[in-house]
């Protein structure tokens, strides 16, 4: 067990209640078409969830884009597409694409961009294949229509020379992460819903660790998550939508989900999700990895992630 008492509490970057009220309310952080956010105008946000983009090779960059009115209150962007750009301090030619929406697994999504509660949909919108070409400060930016309203956001973050944390091409760690056999562990340590005598409500996603398939040479998907305690009320859904992968996916895989908290009221964090995510006195999750046959790791998504996308995947990896 490893504590960290000066970690500030797992603060996801694309965290939908704790970010929702800041980026949506602050004067300094809205853009609107009609002037200052009232009682009936929607003060909109944009946030590029920052994990770890690097220079040099092929990302998937997510960004979520928030809405705030006093008759509506806090709403996000969900459903269709939206144009997005990204501009380097450089001055360099932008990266443009087209943005497609990824819903939190387990809920909707409409055709068409609008601002819906949280309750209804929440998610990101995702540009795929983006190879940054320098390190730096980067500009995100978005014009859209939602809701008859037009709309211009920025943000800014900052491009790495390498990755911080373990990258496609990288050989994964041959972590011994807890399992359903970990006798010395608390229900709790291995999924946080198991509490006040709960069992682990997916005992198959804890059978094997990552040490395991890379030894017996099996592709894995691994999931790095902590239901109860995650703050963008992202990881509840993808570790649902990994028990799924689980029962449809390939046979000769693993499927693997490691519980970021050995104890949330000590900060103390399961040795696993430390080794694999814990950098610079700071840790973000949900992470899904998916592991070649070779030990070496093929992809990774964050915050959110398309079952349908990863399953093609793995089945190509697993063969």
């Amino acid at each position: 067990m490893r504590e960290h008492g000066s970690m500030r509490r797992l603060s996801v970057i694309l965290g939908l209640v704790a970010l929702v009220s800041t980026a949506c309310s602050s004067p300094s952080s809205t853009d609107t078409a009609g002037g200052s956010a009232g009682q009936d105008a929607t003060a909109c946000a944009l946030e590029v969830a920052r994990p770890d983009l690097y220079v040099g090779a092929p990302q998937r960059v997510q960004v979520g884009v928030f809405g705030s009115s006093g008759s509506q209150g806090v709403e996000l962007l969900t459903g269709g597409s939206i144009p997005l750009s990204f501009v380097g301090a450089d001055g360099g030619d932008p990266i443009t694409g087209t943005a497609t929406y990824v819903p939190a697994p387990g809920t909707a999504s409409a055709k068409e961009p609008s601002l819906t509660a949280p309750a209804d949909a929440r998610g990101v919108y995702q540009l795929e294949n983006v190879t940054f070409p320098t390190a730096g400060q980067w500009q995100a930016q978005l014009s859209f229509t939602a809701s008859g309203q037009s709309i211009n956001l920025t943000d800014s973050f900052t491009v790495a020379e390498k990755p911080a944390l373990p990258a496609p091409g990288h050989k994964a760690l041959p972590t011994q992460n807890l399992t359903m056999a970990s006798t010395d562990a608390s229900p709790q340590s291995i999924d946080s819903r198991a509490q006040d005598g709960a069992k682990v409500p997916d005992p198959e996603l804890h059978q094997n660790t990552i040490a395991d398939a890379i030894d017996a040479g099996r592709a894995a998907l691994v999931l790095f998550a902590t239901p109860v305690y995650c703050q963008s009320q992202f990881c509840g859904p993808t570790t649902d939508a990994l028990e799924q992968l689980s029962k449809t996916g390939p046979k000769n895989a693993d499927y693997i989900h490691v519980e970021i908290w050995n104890d949330y009221q000590k900060n103390a964090i399961n040795k696993a999700a430390a080794d694999w995510l814990y950098r610079n006195d700071d840790l973000t999750e949900p992470w899904l990895f998916l592991v070649g046959p070779d030990g070496t790791i093929v992809d990774r998504w964050a915050p959110l992630f398309d079952p349908a996308e990863v399953l093609k995947e793995l089945q190509r990896v697993a063969g």
